[in-house]
């Protein structure tokens, strides 16, 4: 299966990295093929809205997004990756997000697998709450077939009491790919 792996997180050695890279291990010992997308480290244009895409067409930036989104049309399988920011996905990542709407029809008619990677430095209730809304919405809207979500709350920096346990989870979610 093609895996496309999107990331949000501009720290290179960050916890949603480093699950990322655990979940990355897990699926390639099972023969998967990945390409992933470090969003904070890529020329990405945040959407303007200008609808000169008609939802299916080129984007009038050309940055980036266009290799992103020929890889996804290409996949089977997406997975989002993120630091939790203010209650949801880092900004970096939602620009991403954003562009999908260039290839809205095409994303949806492909029902894509779908798994989400989430962390937070708090460990409280309240954290998760927004993620998990958008992640609802985005699931249906995109037509996506969801395998697995990870929110690793109480896991803000590497060496966290939590470390172990979420890192055993994300390699068990690529395995299960």
């Amino acid at each position: 299966m093609k895996i496309v792996v999107l990331t949000g997180s501009p720290h290179k050695n960050g916890t949603s990295n480093t699950l990322v890279n655990e979940f990355i291990r897990g699926a390639e010992e099972n023969g998967h093929i990945i390409t992933r997308f470090d969003a904070p480290f890529l020329k990405i244009h945040p959407c303007i809205g200008c609808d000169h895409c008609g939802m299916d067409g080129p984007c009038i930036f050309n940055d980036d997004m266009s290799k992103i989104l020929d890889a996804i049309l290409d996949s089977d399988m997406v997975i989002f990756a993120t630091p939790i920011y203010y209650f949801g996905f880092s900004a970096q990542i939602k620009s991403v997000i954003d562009r999908f709407y260039s290839k809205n029809g095409k994303i949806q008619s492909k029902h894509l697998k779908s798994a989400f990677i989430a962390t937070a430095w708090n460990n409280d209730n309240m954290v998760m709450s927004g993620i998990k809304k958008h992640i609802e919405i985005l699931i249906d809207y995109l037509n996506l077939d969801n395998i697995g979500t990870l929110l690793a709350k109480g896991y803000g920096y590497k060496g966290a009491s939590t470390e172990n346990h979420y890192m055993k989870e994300a390699y068990n979610l690529g395995k299960r790919v």
